[in-house]
């Protein structure tokens, strides 16, 4: 791989200082970005490879903290995987992946039911796709959401994905048992329904698990080296899922009800994911009971994120979108800038506190020395409008770790 150069673009480091105009971003034959600043300052070794990138923008490549690449509907025999061959699903799938690379997002956090496989897919260049950061089974107790019965209330007789370990867990010592299969079958974190959500039997601010099953979960996730990441939208399971220690809270739609546990999340160093995209998609289009629950906590939820911001608590990008629909992820970003963010503010949430809550803030969510040349080119001004980050055609580059998977520019 030879040095390459993006020049003359205005640079938007993802620090969150001012852009800078004409810039160059100088990468090395190793993947990580040698240099970043204004063009007259870089001095660019003989031989590196040019890319002229005058009046478009550069930025670090988007991170998405919470999708679900392998989920198509909400449609329970589609959950089943009895809708299509598994083959047909799998192709589904890595056509899905390629597509999301090329949509500027260079890592995805996925939230569950993504299986290691296609992590390795991508590492050994089988798919071309972002680094994917998989939770493959998500954990749950009997009757959560993560309990998908037949339409009688009886255990399905199958499960859909023989690679993906079956979540439901009940006590402690099961729930030892699952995190520690899920950390052997290769997954990257671990995901835990703590409330319900869009089911009349278990709604958003009905609790799951107690404080001292979810305590063994983190306990037993972190002594496996993994993050928790926590489904928990209201109630008494919201307050647990903070006293317990989870690494992040998706969703915490209620959490402006509470500012005790927004303080306790920012000194905790708790992230906040919480995924307005979705609930925007089930509040038109869900079920009837999650087509209530969805505008009954949309001002609550807009609240929160606004009340966490205050607080100091990270708040990043994440869509969950995955039942609804892929490769526009960056639709979450504007509803962010909608809920009181700057454009700014959620390019960081994008990128830069992305990156921290997936654990990799060393390498990734900004453009400067060192750091991995993850990065997209815009032709426009997504501090102007951040909607452009939503329009494929002006997405003219994508690189991961140094290498153009798209290049549009002339």
């Amino acid at each position: 791989m030879t040095m390459q150069a993006i020049v003359g673009a205005t640079l938007i480091d993802g620090s969150g200082g001012e852009p800078l105009a004409d810039s160059t971003v100088l990468v090395g034959d190793d993947g990580r970005i040698v240099a970043a600043g204004p063009r007259t300052a870089v001095n660019m070794p003989d031989g590196t490879q040019q890319i002229d990138a005058t009046g478009m923008t550069v930025m670090p490549g988007l991170i998405d903290c919470h999708d679900h690449l392998a989920s198509f509907t909400y449609d329970l025999l589609s959950r089943w995987g009895m809708t299509e061959p598994r083959s047909t699903r799998t192709l589904r799938i890595a056509k899905v992946i390629e597509d999301t690379l090329q949509s500027g997002y260079t890592t995805i956090r996925d939230c569950g039911w993504l299986e290691a496989g296609f992590r390795i897919a991508v590492e050994e260049g089988l798919v071309e796709g972002p680094r994917l950061l998989v939770a493959a089974g998500p954990l749950g107790p009997t009757h959560s959401v993560q309990d998908r019965p037949t339409f009688s209330g009886h255990r399905r007789y199958s499960m859909p994905d023989p690679n993906i370990p079956y979540g439901v867990a009940d006590g402690a010592d099961e729930i030892r048992a699952v995190v520690r299969e899920n950390a052997r079958v290769g997954a990257d974190l671990i995901k835990v329904f703590q409330t319900g959500f869009g089911r009349a039997t278990h709604l958003g601010t009905d609790a799951c698990y107690d404080l001292d099953e979810l305590k063994t979960l983190v306990y037993e996730s972190h002594a496996q080296g993994r993050r928790v990441a926590c489904h928990a939208v209201g109630g008494p399971g919201l307050r647990t899922a903070v006293e317990a220690g989870v690494d992040s809270i998706e969703h915490g739609c209620y959490l402006d009800l509470d500012h005790d546990l927004l303080r306790m999340m920012a000194d905790n160093d708790i992230t906040l994911v919480p995924t307005l995209t979705v609930f925007a998609h089930h509040s038109a289009e869900g079920n009837p009971v999650a087509q209530v629950e969805a505008r009954e906590f949309r001002e609550h939820h807009i609240e929160t994120v606004q009340q966490a911001m205050r607080y100091g608590v990270r708040v990043v990008a994440g869509t969950d979108a995955g039942g609804w629909f892929h490769g526009n992820n960056s639709v979450e970003l504007d509803m962010l800038v909608d809920a009181g963010m700057t454009p700014m503010q959620a390019i960081i949430a994008g990128t830069r506190e992305a990156a921290a809550c997936c654990g990799l803030e060393s390498d990734l969510g900004m453009l400067g020395a060192g750091k991995l040349a993850d990065l997209i080119v815009v032709d426009g001004n997504p501090l102007s409008d951040v909607t452009v980050l939503q329009e494929r055609e002006r997405i003219r580059l994508v690189m991961k770790e140094g290498k153009v998977y798209r290049n549009l520019i002339a």
